[in-house]
């Protein structure tokens, strides 16, 4: 590779490097597996920037390039790691004065996106990160009146699961 198209890779992935962490977020449950899955969507996106044509933003790539691997890996792998929970750990903070409402709110979030399957964690995912169902579509390649329908369906489905 030439060292002109490397500098614009890595500059665009240090622009863009928290959707990846978002991605293994999203797909993870602790800091091994998260460290894992970022590694192997950094070397994904690599092995496919030359054929990024920017036919859409960098980000709008990236989101497909990380959701399909982080989907394509997990899919694959067929045992189960037992994981300590990481959500119980990161977000423990000293203070006399601390209100954890959005905290618990937050793993609550988490807990009931960790039961959605694979692609409706993509299409929340996406949701939260305020793009339009277009941009949604595009990434997942599915037509937007798809999307719009599968996030309805997902809305429903995390209402039962926060509100049983």
């Amino acid at each position: 590779m030439n060292k002109e198209l490397e500098h614009s890779f890595v500059e665009q992935l240090q622009k863009h490097q928290n959707i990846v962490h978002k991605v293994c977020r999203l797909y993870t449950n602790n800091k091994d597996a998260h460290n894992d899955l970022f590694q192997e969507i950094t070397i994904q996106l690599w092995r496919a920037y030359p054929k990024f044509r920017g036919d859409s933003k960098f980000s709008t790539w990236m989101y497909r390039v990380g959701l399909n691997t982080a989907i394509t890996l997990y899919r694959k792998s067929k045992r189960r790691i037992n994981t300590q929970e990481f959500d119980s750990v990161q977000f423990k903070i000293k203070a006399e004065e601390y209100d954890d409402t959005e905290e618990q709110q937050l793993k609550l979030l988490y807990n009931a996106v960790h039961q959605l399957n694979d692609i409706e964690k993509a299409l929340v995912f996406l949701y939260l990160e305020d793009k339009d169902y277009r941009e949604i579509s595009q990434t997942l390649g599915i037509t937007e009146v798809n999307a719009r329908v599968k996030m309805n369906r997902v809305k429903k489905k995390l209402r039962t699961i926060l509100n049983p």
